[in-house]
């Protein structure tokens, strides 16, 4: 069961937009590695911020991701792509509905 998430807003600096959406197209492959990671979506809204989701069956898998190679990535760039640090909220899972 999952039972625990991220919810991440990310705003780019103006002229940086593709670049933070390359990144995070090129993350998919380190979340599909990431055992513990039973779901990770990464999108954008009309008002051009990205956001990524993802959800863990436990504690463990969130303090896994938090600690891995996608969050490595993104704070390696962040201070020259992002106009303001990542707002990642920790979230609870009560229903989910997956394939």
């Amino acid at each position: 069961m999952i039972s625990v998430g991220l919810l991440a807003r990310l705003k780019a600096k103006p002229g940086k937009e593709a670049q933070l959406r390359d990144l995070l197209k090129s993350a998919e492959s380190l979340a599909r590695a990431e055992s513990k990671t039973v779901v990770w979506f990464a999108f954008e809204t009309p008002d051009q911020q990205c956001w990524i989701f993802d959800a863990f069956a436990d504690e463990s898998g969130r303090k896994a991701h938090l600690e891995g190679e996608i969050a490595k990535a993104l704070m390696k760039v962040a201070p020259d792509l992002l106009a303001e640090p990542p707002d990642i909220k920790p979230v609870s899972l009560h229903a989910s509905k997956l394939p």
